[in-house]
This record gives structure tokens, sequence and C-alpha cells, in this order.
């Protein structure tokens, strides 16, 4: 019943206009990476909303339940919800979302939904834990799945834990997708601000094999001169 009331109100909010823009932006199209992935056309602020609205009425097994629709809002909102379970939960209740997030990672399927809950829920959860279980993401043949472990360092970040941004990174550089190049470069770019000397000693060891977008995202807030010199190397 709980699920049945959430669903009709993200219904409720569909947009068929804004779904149509949206499958653009989330390049829906034949061959693309998200190809088949179905959207309503509900803003991220609705989906906020709607989590405050419901998040006290909803268990992290309705979350669950919610992350398996062929809506990608509903996934979202669902994610949404589990890290706002995460963050005010006990550790019982924390270790029913980690369990949620790890057994229905195949729906967490495009960057948005990995970005808006990765470093949020799996970052936060393995600071302090053995991270094994990241680390083998990384070698994964989803898309997806790798960028999930990439985008979890941004909690160990902000903790001043650099090691695996970069253990990750260097993983990555033969990688065949741009997306895992984009959010690789964004983590190096947010682990340099902490240690901007090791990010440049890293880019000069492997400038020869990193994907130049990965690079173009690591370098991006360089002062120009030297964004060029690293470009033009």
């Amino acid at each position: 019943m709980r699920v049945k009331t959430v669903s009709k109100n993200l219904l409720s909010c569909a947009d068929p206009a804004y779904a149509e823009k949206t499958k653009h932006y989330f390049k829906t199209g034949p061959g693309e990476y998200a190809e088949h992935d179905q959207f309503l056309g509900i803003r991220v602020p609705e989906l906020r909303a709607l989590v405050k609205q419901h998040r006290d009425s909803l268990t992290p097994e309705d979350c669950c339940e919610l992350l398996q629709s062929e809506w990608h809002e509903f996934r979202l909102f669902a994610l949404l919800c589990l890290v706002d379970h995460f963050q005010r939960g006990s550790t019982t209740q924390q270790k029913s979302v980690i369990s949620c997030y790890f057994k229905y990672k195949k729906h967490i399927n495009n960057w948005d939904l990995v970005d808006a809950s990765a470093y949020k829920i799996a970052g936060a959860w393995y600071f302090d834990k053995d991270r094994g279980r990241l680390h083998k993401m990384i070698n994964a043949r989803s898309l997806w799945e790798r960028r999930i472990p990439v985008i979890a360092t941004f909690h160990y970040i902000r903790k001043n834990d650099l090691d695996d941004t970069f253990r990750y990174a260097e993983a990555l550089l033969g990688d065949k997708e741009d997306l895992t190049h984009k959010a690789t470069g964004w983590m190096l770019r947010e682990a340099g601000k902490r240690d901007t000397p090791r990010l440049k000693t890293f880019l000069r060891k492997h400038l020869d094999t990193m994907p130049r977008t990965m690079l173009r995202y690591a370098i991006e807030k360089f002062p120009e001169q030297e964004r060029k010199s690293f470009l033009n190397k």
C-alpha cells in the first residue's frame, strides 16, 4: 500500500513534454548508453520534495521495490530516499540500506543515479571498513558498476583520504567509456584540491596513456597556461 501510494504520487507529477527533453539529455536514442530507459519528466526538486513527504512511511525494502521500476524517476526517488534513510538511520538501518543498494545495483543504471547515491551510501559505509567489494567493481563489465566505486571516493576525498581515487584512476586508464573518463577526471580534480602536487605527479606519470576526457576534467581548475601545458604535451 505504501509503495502504491508513492507510485501514484510520482505518476501524477509526470510531464510528457519535459520527459521528451530529458530523453535527449540522458541519451536514450538507439545505440546510446540509456537506450532503454523510460522517463516520466519529473524534475529533481519535485522528487526531493516527495522524499521529504514520504520518507517516514517508507522502509528500505519499499525503496528496493521502487528501485526496480522501469521508470527512471522512480529509481532516482528510491535512491534519494535510501540516502535519507542512511544518513538519518541507525547502524542497523544503514545495513539494510547498503544491502538493498548492492542487491539491486543493476538498476542503478545511469550517471545521475550513481552520482546521487554512490558517495553518500557506498562511500560513507565503506570509509572505515574493508573496501574489497568496491575494489572488485572497478573491473565490472557494467559501466555503471565501475562508476560506483569511483564516485564513492568523493566521500573519502572529503575526509582527506585520496589513495583509492588515484588507485581507481590508474586502473581505469584503459577504460573505453567516456562516462568513466568523466567521472574519474572529476574525482581526480576533487582530489587535486586537497593535494595538488600529488595530482600533478600522477598526471605527469600517466600523461601518455590518460584518456583526453579524463585529463581535461582533472585539470579543469588549473590556471589557463598550466592547463594548456598539460594538454599540449
